[in-house]
């Protein structure tokens, strides 16, 4: 990477950080693109060069902090993902992010608060930073190495989605309708069944 790239590179990763202390302490309602360019150090003009507008830098961060949670996850565990089942796999990388998250309550509030859908995908396929893992590869590689194939994988993978969020943001930070560890157990027996209906051959 040359000086100019690099220079971009610094720059982009200032205003993202700048972005997200802002959204994490004063709301993102109530953050402006003038106190991210204010605080960050640079031209309102080169917040623009990389952000169509607070929107894109929202969910761009989202991208980035989920894809963070998840090569946290994959790097913790290491080898021993490559020795389990499918599930047990899937269970084993959910317990590490939801572990994360627990120990960071407010990028557990950022991320549920903004995550939908439409945002999650872009951010398994549209990596934000080199750094990045191209999440929806070691989905679909994961899904390969399994004996059996999957029906319908990507609604198999928003339902488990949608189920961890929900359920666990309240047992997180309200203990809702219980704590995170008396919830797991049940939250685990679910994903399993959630997996095992989509468990064949697929369409």
């Amino acid at each position: 990477m040359g000086k100019v790239d690099t220079n971009k590179k610094i720059k982009e990763n200032s205003l993202l950080r700048t972005a997200f202390e802002f959204f994490t302490t004063k709301g993102f309602s109530k953050t402006s693109i003038t106190d991210i360019v204010s605080k960050a150090g640079v031209a309102k003009g080169t917040f623009y060069l990389y952000f169509k507008d607070k929107y894109d830098i929202r969910n761009k961060l989202v991208s980035h902090k989920s894809s963070q949670l998840f090569r946290n996850a994959v790097s913790d565990l290491g080898d021993k993902l490559d020795k389990l089942p499918f599930d047990e796999k899937i269970i084993s990388i959910i317990d590490n992010i939801v572990n994360q998250l627990n120990e960071n309550q407010s990028l557990l509030t950022f991320i549920s608060k903004n995550l939908s859908w439409g945002i999650f995908k872009n951010a398994i396929t549209s990596p934000v930073s080199e750094d990045d893992v191209d999440f929806s590869s070691v989905y679909y590689q994961m899904l390969e190495e399994a004996p059996n194939g999957f029906r319908d994988p990507e609604i198999m993978l928003f339902m488990i989605i949608e189920l961890v969020s929900s359920t666990c943001y309240s047992a997180i930070l309200y203990k809702e309708p219980c704590s995170l560890d008396e919830l797991k157990p049940y939250l685990y027996d679910s994903i399993k069944l959630i997996i095992s209906q989509h468990e064949g051959k697929q369409k």
